[in-house]
């Protein structure tokens, strides 16, 4: 704390710029932690249900219970589109379907839009801790470098080389560095982490709308 109240105005600026994206980052951090422990969970569960479960209407009524999982979503926006289908062929029940390939491909298109729409609400907020990690040491150096041209102004004014006149200047400059690493090395490790789990998450869906739309085109060629 003394380095830092002892430090000159633009290097406080750009400590103050690290700090406010460090608080930022872990508040993302934690925030992206949580929704996806929570979609992965729900994913797991929502699919235990899903090939246990015989009928789309008994699965639809329990979709609320896996709120956090983006496969409920690909499962109401593919099983709407279906029952869209249904209704404008003029059949009551939606296992009935027509040969008419237009409604499945209605619904793979519906899959397709729900399944880029999850993909954004995943992702979000996740460049900023890209953003963090690739800019956070350049902005520290920035302070570092500035810090010792101070410094160096500083001894030619005194006209003291010493180490005791050196040092207290070289310290204030490099802390910048310092804190720029700190703001930098947990975001590019939480990146990466969340990176790897939206992956797995995008093949999860993926597959789901692949079995999807296979258990649609199954029930089309048994008519």
């Amino acid at each position: 704390m003394g380095i830092l109240v002892g430090t000159g105005l633009v290097v406080r600026i750009v400590l103050f710029i690290l700090i406010a994206f460090s608080v930022l980052s872990w508040t993302i951090i934690m925030f992206k932690f949580f929704q996806i422990y929570k979609a992965n969970s729900d994913s797991e569960r929502f699919m235990d249900f899903f090939w246990k479960s015989k009928r789309f209407d008994a699965i639809a009524s329990q979709v609320d219970r896996f709120t956090g999982s983006p496969l409920t979503v690909l499962f109401n926006e593919g099983y709407g589109e279906l029952g869209k289908f249904v209704a404008g062929s003029g059949k009551a029940d939606p296992s009935v379907l027509s040969t008419d390939l237009g409604g499945i491909e209605n619904v793979s298109r519906a899959l397709r839009r729900a399944t880029n729409s999850e993909i954004t609400r995943l992702e979000k907020y996740t460049t900023f801790l890209a953003t963090t990690g690739s800019t956070s040491p350049f902005i520290g150096l920035f302070g570092t470098v500035w810090g010792i041209m101070t410094a160096f102004e500083g001894i030619g004014k005194t006209g003291s080389a010493s180490l005791a006149v050196v040092a207290p200047g070289i310290a204030e400059a490099l802390i910048a560095t310092a804190i720029g690493l700190v703001a930098a090395i947990p975001a590019v490790m939480a990146y990466n982490h969340f990176q790897h789990k939206i992956r797995v998450l995008i093949n999860e869906m993926d597959s789901f709308s692949t079995e999807f739309l296979n258990i649609v085109q199954r029930n089309v060629a048994g008519k």
